[in-house]
């Protein structure tokens, strides 16, 4: 045949099909339990509260009415949930400086110190890992008002007896003391391990431009570098001090006339004791939004503190 002989026609171009390799699979096998745990314990009951807090639900009872944004114009208007977001609101804007201005002072005091490292970084701790249900009882001694140690303290000093749990102008003030107490040691070992993290030829050169004294390097040096760990630390001081409940439940029980009363106590009580399903669902959706809205400002105007001073 010659060489101009009909030539076949060029068949079309076949994609090669893509194969998962053993990596996806391995990485499919990884994210797959993952994915279906925050499916099962996270997207499904947080799905499940949204649906429920559009009805009137109650624990036992045979039908279940849908009813719509009205659930949460009752619960806006309801006084006992309003009196729980004050006192959550002054709680957490008591606790959450105090703990990370304490917890601060700790970790520069044990960073400068060279003995007794270990014993103090654990003592402050202590309270972190303690069972608050159980301390609550202690502190609940502590603060009786007659035989408590504290009242004896003040007398011997002579300053009048204070009822701590007892009276409406000073429970939540105790209360708060209480959670300063439990959060000061964690905010603490996060500051250590963002001092830990800086550099230590900062301050050397600092020194060298004229940093002599401990303010001037703080001020210069270890201010602006605790930046993002002092973001983070009054984010989760922030998010801690507004899922107050353990001691709430133990020593006052929302009293004395609701003084005490805070988001979870309440809604706990209107889940769990008066059985309105559909109520504290809303109250839950209203607690989590006005949390993620107040992280997201805190974040963004924190974030640019930390960038811009």
């Amino acid at each position: 045949m010659s060489d101009h002989a009909l030539a076949l026609p060029a068949l079309p171009a076949v994609a090669p099909r893509r194969r998962v390799d053993h990596d996806d699979r391995a990485a499919l096998s990884l994210v797959g339990p993952i994915a279906v745990l925050m499916l099962l314990l996270l997207l499904a009951p947080t799905a499940a509260m949204i649906a429920l807090s559009l009805t009137d639900a109650e624990l036992g009872a045979s039908t279940i009415t849908f009813v719509g944004l009205d659930a949460y114009r009752d619960v806006l208007g309801d006084r006992t949930f309003l009196i729980s977001a004050k006192n959550t609101a002054l709680y957490v804007a008591i606790v959450t400086p105090a703990s990370v201005g304490l917890g601060l002072g700790f970790a520069l005091l044990i960073e400068a110190g060279t003995e007794l490292r270990g014993f103090f970084r654990s003592a402050y701790f202590l309270p972190v890992v303690s069972l608050i249900t159980a301390m609550a009882t202690v502190w609940q001694y502590l603060m009786h008002p007659a035989i408590g140690p504290i009242n004896l303290l003040l007398h011997v000093v002579g300053l009048p007896s204070i009822n701590w749990l007892g009276s409406s102008d000073n429970v939540l003030g105790s209360l708060a003391l209480i959670g300063i107490w439990q959060q000061t040691g964690f905010d603490m070992v996060l500051f250590l391990a963002g001092l830990g993290a800086i550099d230590r030829t900062l301050y050397d050169a600092a020194e060298i431009d004229g940093a002599r004294s401990a303010v001037d390097r703080f001020r210069l040096v270890t201010w602006p570098m605790l930046g993002p760990t002092l973001l983070f630390v009054v984010t989760i001081t922030m998010i801690n001090a507004v899922k107050v409940f353990e001691t709430v439940m133990t020593l006052t029980q929302g009293g004395p006339a609701k003084a005490s009363e805070v988001l979870l106590w309440t809604i706990y009580q209107e889940g769990f004791v008066f059985l309105h399903l559909g109520t504290a669902s809303a109250m839950a959706v209203i607690f989590v939004a006005v949390l993620l809205v107040l992280i997201v400002f805190q974040t963004r105007v924190m974030d640019r503190r930390v960038h811009y001073g």
